[in-house]
């Protein structure tokens, strides 16, 4: 993780304070904040971003649509974690009484569990998986339009929209369908039909209680059972060229989903987006630039306006341009960057089908008026003695990343 996460450290709680808080600050403020809001220093490298425990809604739960979960719904989260999430799997990291006792404290940060009593679902006769039940199963995934978020392969294809937000302005991605081992509530028939007969609190998957009836919900759990691929870990030699094959061959089929990932896994997101004191994103500002990053003697840095505007942004770069400033840290006036904040260097494996991609995908993100100052250089026997740390001495320099927006809205 990048050094210098700009988000205040939870606050160490005090000799006098519930066990469960703290085990809660030792071990859970890091991605869920100080406070339970879901904005720890960890959380904006997190796809998906940690959940906000003050709000009390809860995506994985055996409980009706809207309300909070059991408390055997929260141990289990725990215990067991959250599968294609940075949620680990506490149990035997932490005593039974330990994790106990910080499902206590979840609870009291939000009013709703001392107010409103969970309604657990009844779950019905299971449906056998048959091959007819997953026939019919793929009916009922056409009659509730799953292919509009899923793609009629559940990966995707042909999707209306893949791409959403959770109800804290988080960004979402639809679920590949076929990676199983992702599923965050796990990945048998039960665990995926209690997904549709619940819903999912706080993001666009809705409960199907009124629109399927029980055994069409079971038969569409069969159907996204049987979706699941091969993984990798269990492919031979040829089976993994083929698949890195059609991955390749996919990627360069739509290098704009292509380099919205890179964007997404390469952090681009985290640095080009300015945030407020509380550090978070700040409306419309989304790759638009404007983060100051004081690193240690060598100055101040701002990130540039990555989006298409093209007086402030990219709009007039050209792709050779971007690219040379991505791999090669030089700027469009000649002048060259530091490797760090903007680490070019890294940038440079990028291959060349992956940079076209990125640079596809910059090219769509909408305008956003935000001009950048020029960077100002340090003072200079400042510069010298921290390049001196720097090379002779193996000092890493310092970085902090400072809230609010650097950067001049409108371009004035």
């Amino acid at each position: 993780m990048p050094g210098g996460a700009p988000h205040a450290q939870a606050s160490a709680s005090s000799p006098a304070a519930p066990r469960g808080q703290v085990v809660y600050d030792q071990h859970c403020a890091s991605c869920h904040g100080a406070t339970g809001q879901g904005d720890g220093p960890a959380a904006p490298f997190l796809t998906p971003r940690p959940r906000d425990f003050t709000s009390g809604r809860y995506k994985l739960r055996t409980t009706e649509s809207g309300n909070v979960p059991t408390d055997d719904d929260l141990a289990r989260s725990v215990r067991e974690g959250m599968p294609g999430s940075a949620m680990p799997a506490w149990k035997g990291l932490l005593s039974d009484a330990d994790i106990d006792s910080v499902l206590g404290y979840l609870k009291s940060l939000s009013p709703r569990f001392a107010s409103e009593p969970p309604t657990v679902v009844a779950l019905g006769s299971p449906v056998a998986r048959t091959p007819q039940s997953v026939a019919r199963g793929r009916q009922v995934y056409e009659k509730l339009k799953c292919t509009a978020c899923h793609g009629t392969d559940g990966r995707g294809a042909g999707a209306v929209q893949n791409n959403f937000e959770d109800d804290w302005q988080q960004p979402l991605v639809a679920t590949d369908l076929t990676e199983p081992w992702r599923f965050h509530g796990g990945s048998t028939p039960r665990d995926i039909y209690l997904r549709f007969r619940t819903g999912m609190s706080g993001t666009p998957m809705p409960s199907y209680l009124d629109a399927a009836t029980d055994a069409e919900m079971w038969d569409l759990a069969n159907y996204v059972a049987a979706l699941g691929r091969k993984p990798l870990w269990e492919m031979n030699a040829d089976e993994v060229q083929a698949f890195y094959a059609r991955q390749a061959a996919e990627e360069r089929a739509n290098p704009v989903k292509r380099g919205a990932e890179l964007v997404e896994t390469l952090n681009c997101t985290f640095c080009h987006s300015p945030v407020d004191d509380q550090f978070k994103a700040l409306p419309g500002m989304r790759l638009a630039g404007g983060v100051k990053v004081r690193v240690g003697p060598f100055g101040d840095f701002i990130s540039y306006n990555l989006t298409s505007d093209k007086e402030t942004g990219l709009g007039n770069w050209t792709d050779e341009q971007v690219k040379q400033a991505v791999t090669r840290g030089t700027r469009p006036d000649g002048s060259r960057m530091l490797p760090f904040p903007m680490d070019w260097a890294s940038f440079s494996t990028l291959t060349p089908q992956d940079l076209d991609a990125l640079i596809a995908y910059l090219r769509t993100v909408p305008p956003v008026s935000n001009r950048i100052p020029s960077h100002q250089p340090p003072f200079l026997p400042s510069y010298l003695w921290g390049k001196f740390k720097l090379l002779m001495l193996g000092d890493d320099p310092p970085l902090a990343f400072l809230p609010g927006n650097a950067g001049s809205r409108g371009g004035q």
